[in-house]
């Protein structure tokens, strides 16, 4: 699932943490097969992410598609990786709260790659990150470079 937002919950073993809206297709379908993958994409697609956002899973066969996005079998676990992900998290689920109105998704990380705009550093001259600002109307991004 592409993210704009998640943390890294522990180190050892490797654990990312995401919230979801229970409801969402995407986060009933991770939960149920068990695994996800997190990509992080740049500003270049800010479009497509809106597209995920307002298209439901159940109304085609393959959301990813759907609004633009390729995406290939991960190198370690069964799930969908973004091509031109800018970094890709791969990810067996290893619990789920329930926090307020979201479900809070533990995943413990299988695989970990990024392109060359991550060597060492995040190099922000080659990745501009997509920044999640908020819901309004449509997506709304933090654009300050």
């Amino acid at each position: 699932m592409p993210v704009v937002s998640y943390a890294s919950v522990s180190t050892s073993p490797p654990l990312v943490a995401v919230a979801c809206n229970p409801e969402s297709f995407t986060c009933k379908l991770a939960i149920r097969a068990g695994a996800f993958s997190l990509s992080l994409l740049d500003r270049s697609h800010t479009s497509a992410i809106d597209g995920l956002a307002t298209t439901h899973g159940t109304s085609v066969k393959d959301k990813l598609a759907a609004v633009g996005l390729k995406h290939t079998k991960g190198v370690k676990l069964n799930v969908p990786a973004i091509v031109g992900a800018q970094a890709t998290l791969e990810c067996s689920v290893s619990s789920e709260t329930k926090t307020g109105d979201h479900t809070l998704v533990i995943g413990q990380v299988s695989a970990a790659y990024a392109t060359s705009a991550f060597s060492n550093f995040w190099n922000f001259r080659r990745y501009k990150p997509l920044l999640y600002a908020g819901w309004k109307d449509g997506l709304t991004t933090y654009d300050a470079y």
